[in-house]
This record gives C-alpha cells, structure tokens and sequence, in this order.
C-alpha cells in the first residue's frame, strides 16, 4: 500500500526525491493510516483544484485496500 502511494505522489510531483510515506499505528490491524508529504511547492499539484487530485488519489488507495481486504486512510501534510 505504502509503495503503491508513493509511487502515485512521484509520478505527480516535480520533485519525486522529496516524496515520503509514513505509515501511523492504529488500534485496528486491518485499518492503516498513510501520511503522504511533498515539497511545499508540489503540494498544489498533490492537491488538485479544490481537492479532485487528493480525492482521486484516496478513491485508487481505498479499492486497493479493499482488494487486501483493509481500509486505509491517506492523509496529506
């Protein structure tokens, strides 16, 4: 799942070496959180106009989730 993120976020940014995914503990093991961090300058470009690229990116990481039978939630910083 992680790999799948960051690999979205690279292939949409201008700087793919400052793309980072960080995985948050939750209570639930079939429930992750995925934290997803730019650079300030790609951070619109993650975004999309009022937010339709973050939405999309959310729609593809939650029907690989429930591929895996999981439920993921994919926050930006």
């Amino acid at each position: 799942m992680k790999e799948l993120l960051e690999f979205i976020a690279r292939s949409l940014v201008a700087n793919p070496d400052e793309v980072s995914v960080s995985e948050v503990a939750t209570d639930s093991e079939r429930s992750i959180i995925l934290e997803l961090r730019v650079a300030k300058e790609d951070m619109g470009k993650v975004i999309g106009k009022q937010g339709k690229i973050a939405r999309a990116i959310r729609m593809v990481m939650k029907a690989a989730a429930v591929k895996e039978n999981m439920h993921v939630s994919v926050e930006i910083v």
